[in-house]
């Protein structure tokens, strides 16, 4: 029995990876990657390597196992088919007859237009006969923290996203679940809606940056329109400008608040307050 973790050079993967390691050896832990030469750090740590691809089925073929727990990390090719590179990796688990696939999921309270590929995918595994559990992930911190350059040099938190608030958390919050299903037991086709504890608005998030860096840091809302504009002017491909000014309209409607608890119970601790995102950040 292995636990075999897709997308394992990614932000996430890499971190499911280690927190993994704190609880299980790592030869019982396979990482599955595209590009071997990115994941020295992974084989480091001595755990197994699979080369696969999303969107070259074959590469799957022998890669799980009967009894397996698998985590499926959502792609992020947008423009390559998403359902279809997940279904190959449900189709290949449920040949394979592993013991559990775990899906990072969106919240079902999301509907902008980049929940749709999750619903879709949601719908293959349910449908697959695989023992499944669905990470319903809500927002990271990172998604902010991770950018933080152009508003510190403009001063200004720019989102399209009215007054709503947000249930973000880290990915190593996110991480921390997922590892608790991977290695627990009851997990078995059950959905869990993950946020953190504190929902926070855009206008706060302006107010704990100027406490931290000692700069005036405000909150300008704009419309869809406009925020699609910015993202595009800064380098974003149109469609996937779209799809982020339609996360931020899901924000101001209220969409992206998780109050179920899940996230940390499962983490087994309360999860990173924001701030705590931004000093790091800050910290470089």
């Amino acid at each position: 029995m292995s636990i075999v973790v897709t997308g394992a050079t990614g932000h996430l993967g890499r971190l499911v990876v280690r927190q993994l390691l704190e609880k299980v050896p790592a030869d019982q832990v396979t990482a599955v990657v595209r590009d071997r030469d990115r994941a020295a750090g992974l084989a480091a740590l001595g755990v197994r390597l699979a080369v696969a691809d999303y969107n070259a089925p074959e590469t799957f073929d022998g890669l799980f196992a009967a009894g397996d727990r698998v985590l499926l990390i959502s792609g992020n090719e947008f423009d390559k088919g998403r359902v279809q590179q997940h279904t190959v990796v449900i189709e290949a688990a449920g040949k394979a007859g592993v013991a559990l696939l775990a899906y990072t999921s969106a919240p079902e309270s999301l509907k902008a237009a980049l929940a749709d590929d999750h619903r879709a995918t949601e719908e293959v595994l349910v449908g697959s006969g695989v023992p499944y559990a669905l990470l319903r992930n809500g927002w990271y911190h990172e998604n902010y923290t991770e950018q933080l350059a152009p508003v510190l040099e403009h001063g200004a938190v720019v989102q399209a996203a009215g007054e709503g608030r947000v249930s973000s958390a880290s990915r190593a919050d996110y991480a921390a679940a997922a590892v608790a299903v991977l290695t627990g037991e009851g997990h078995e086709n059950k959905a869990y809606e993950l946020g953190g504890d504190e929902a926070w608005g855009f206008a706060e998030y302006a107010a704990e940056l100027s406490r931290q860096t000692g700069k005036e840091i405000v909150y300008k809302p704009v419309s869809a329109e406009v925020y699609t504009g910015i993202l595009a002017g800064a380098g974003l491909p149109a469609p996937l400008a779209e799809i982020l000014a339609g996360v931020d309209a899901s924000i101001a409607k209220g969409e992206l608040v998780v109050s179920t608890g899940d996230l940390s119970r499962l983490a087994g601790r309360p999860t990173t307050p924001l701030a705590e995102a931004v000093a790091a950040a800050l910290k470089g």
